[in-house]
């Protein structure tokens, strides 16, 4: 169409921005599974981003079809992936998760960070947050927080600020960060486990529930009780 000069030109409207899901599975077919794949549909639900393949596990689960998504293999099924796919390794444990992740090579696997719709993630809060990490609903992180790679954030944490948590590091429901605590690879937070403000805390260190750490921890070692007691031998996780 030619459009004379003497003549308005009608005006430019932007088309609809058109979202294409990406695909994702999720590696664990156990309750934290289930609960990520509720996460996802909750995304879903507000933004259309993920197209859901289905459930990966080295243990098989008792059925097949789980909330309506299918079993479809193991990690090395995974690795046999031709195309590109979003994984959402959905393991509790901080040595078991590191070691699912260390057996899925792939280079067509990538592993994004999930959050739910309801955790607030704002810009001006200042957080940095590594990929693969899971942050489940009624989580609370404030202001200057660095989260490092495939950190779990289970049901109702809090992190405080300038906090920082390193890869690996799993958080049970309700468990509680101090500002400026420093929570080193792979340490695993039990269910309302709290670390004080400041304390340090060494890897693959186990806090177990409700325990509170006023002082720091050393690296592979289990503490339990209110303050936190280390005890012999350690209990891994």
């Amino acid at each position: 169409m030619h459009i004379s000069s003497s003549s308005p030109a009608p005006a430019l409207t932007r088309p609809p921005e058109l979202v294409v899901p990406r695909q994702l599975a999720i590696f664990g077919a156990g309750g934290l599974g289930r609960e990520i794949l509720v996460l996802v549909r909750q995304l879903n639900a507000l933004r259309p981003t993920w197209e859901l393949t289905g459930f990966y596990d080295d243990q098989p689960p008792a059925t097949d079809l789980i909330h309506g998504l299918r079993y479809l293999g193991t990690a090395h099924d995974l690795n046999a992936t031709p195309t590109p796919l979003a994984v959402a390794v959905a393991v509790g444990s901080s040595r078991s998760r590191a070691a699912v992740v260390g057996r899925l090579t792939s280079p067509w696997l990538s592993f994004p960070t999930l959050i739910h719709p309801g955790v607030s993630t704002e810009s001006f809060q200042h957080l940095h947050i590594g990929p693969g990490c899971l942050i489940t609903q009624g989580c609370v992180l404030t202001t200057d927080i660095r989260l490092g790679r495939h950190v779990l954030l289970n049901l109702g944490c809090t992190v405080g600020h300038d906090a920082v948590l390193d890869d690996f590091c799993s958080l049970m429901p309700h468990a509680n960060v101090g500002g400026a605590a420093h929570l080193a690879e792979g340490v695993y937070l039990g269910t309302n486990a709290t670390v004080l403000n400041q304390v340090r805390v060494g890897a693959r260190t186990v806090l177990g529930a409700g325990a509170v750490a006023i002082r720091d921890l050393p690296a592979d070692c289990t503490a339990v009780g209110v303050p936190a007691r280390i005890l012999t031998p350690p209990v891994t996780r």
